[in-house]
């Protein structure tokens, strides 16, 4: 075997390892974590930030990495074509494509990429110092390159778009709902946590609407009633704030809160008579019912606020909104030593509860991981009204989305307990 012959055996062989290296490349940095790499970068690592500033132009990275693949890989099969005819003739091209095919299907693609695959930082921080003057060495011919590209697309009316915010944004979201189903599933990530990440994600699709106590539910205070009276109340009541109304239930003139309420009537000493409460109160705030719970968090944050009045679109009171309703919502009950504890779902076996009518239908699906739609009605009880096109007797039993739902009791108009089966 002569020297030329080695010689030309060993470029094929650097070829190769060059093809794989690109090969590698590409999938370490498309499979790289964003936000690890992201994480990386505010922790100082200025190798992460190298990374991240390739993936900013990521057509310059891909045209880059595919020019130097095609390059090596068409430059290696001439040179072994160009051996193998020398040796065999013109039977050597069918040699030199099966060689060759191999040759750059195991070493130059499947083997770099999964390595890459497995191991998509380690292999990104590595090849990134190499790959940085490879890309600026090609950028002359990747201009040119994607100049054509351009030029191409637009003559099918293929137009490169500025993102809009409001897409990107949904994708973003869709991006991340897809990772936590996804890590739900793989990593074994507990339900409640899903839930709560999924909530944070649909703080702008919930309404104050479907989470508010109702007005049904709230206790407020007549302002007409004595001081004595409206002090025993207000230290009776479970609720820090309380709604004060006069001449009419929706006509609400103040929020008294207790502590303010205490530091009043301490100095008195049981002489109540000249307490005026209406100047201890505080402004009523009022929301609309069409708030989403992301802005309302925001305006609790901003007003500094706790609690506030929700009015529908005619201005009439249909209930109140607290930001522990608001984080409840995230995070689950949170419970303390005055809270009123009110049973709402009991499980009789699997896939069979007792259920209130009040009880939404989120905190349903949350408890049982069920996935009723809660698009048309805030309570189970409003779902099977909705569905049933009727208000429904003791003893009914409606079908629908996978489910039975029974009727067990009923106040007037509304149903207060019923049974579901998930068929």
């Amino acid at each position: 075997m002569d020297i030329e012959l080695i010689l030309s055996i060993a470029a094929i062989a650097l070829l190769l390892v060059l093809s794989g290296f690109f090969s590698g490349s590409e999938t370490a940095l498309t499979a790289a974590s964003r936000a690890r790499l992201h994480q990386m970068e505010q922790g100082g690592d200025k190798r992460a930030a190298g990374i991240n500033k390739l993936r900013n132009n990521h057509t310059k990275l891909i045209s880059a990495i595919l020019l130097g693949n095609n390059l090596v890989n068409i430059l290696a099969s001439a040179m072994a074509t160009s051996i193998l005819i020398s040796l065999f003739g013109d039977i050597g091209v069918a040699y030199a494509t099966i060689v060759m095919t191999v040759l750059i299907l195991i070493f130059s693609e499947v083997l770099p990429k999964t390595y890459a695959l497995r191991r998509p930082i380690r292999v990104a921080l590595l090849v990134t110092p190499i790959l940085r003057p490879a890309i600026f060495i090609l950028s002359p011919f990747v201009i040119g390159v994607n100049s054509i590209v351009e030029a191409t697309l637009g003559m099918f009316g293929v137009r490169q778009q500025l993102g809009d915010p409001d897409t990107l944004t949904d994708a973003a979201q869709d991006e991340l709902r897809g990772a936590i189903d996804l890590h739900s599933i793989d990593a074994g990530v507990i339900m409640h946590e899903k839930y709560m990440l999924d909530t944070i994600l649909d703080m702008d699709e919930v309404d104050l609407s479907e989470i508010m106590i109702h007005r049904k539910n709230v206790k407020t205070v007549d302002a007409s009633l004595p001081a004595s009276d409206i002090i025993e109340q207000v230290l009776k009541s479970p609720h820090t704030r309380l709604p004060m109304w006069q001449d009419d239930p929706e006509n609400i003139i103040g929020i008294i809160h207790a502590k303010d309420l205490l530091r009043a009537v301490i100095p008195l000493h049981g002489d109540y008579k000249d307490l005026r409460i209406e100047e201890i109160t505080s402004k009523p705030y009022f929301v609309p019912e069409t708030t989403t719970l992301r802005d309302q968090l925001n305006a609790f944050l901003e007003r500094h606020a706790h609690f506030a009045l929700v009015v529908d679109e005619y201005g009439a009171l249909m209930g109140l909104v607290t930001l522990e309703d608001i984080l409840e919502e995230i995070v689950g009950d949170i419970a303390d030593e005055h809270d009123i504890e009110i049973a709402g779902v009991d499980i009789l076996q699997e896939n069979r509860i007792l259920s209130k009518g009040s009880v939404t239908i989120r905190d349903l699906n949350r408890k049982c991981n069920w996935s009723l739609p809660d698009e048309e009605a805030a309570t189970i009880a409003g779902l099977v009204i909705h569905e049933a096109k009727i208000i429904p007797e003791i003893g009914q039993a409606f079908t629908f989305y996978g489910f039975k739902f029974e009727i067990l009791k009923k106040e007037r108009n509304q149903i207060t307990e019923l049974r579901i089966t998930k068929i």
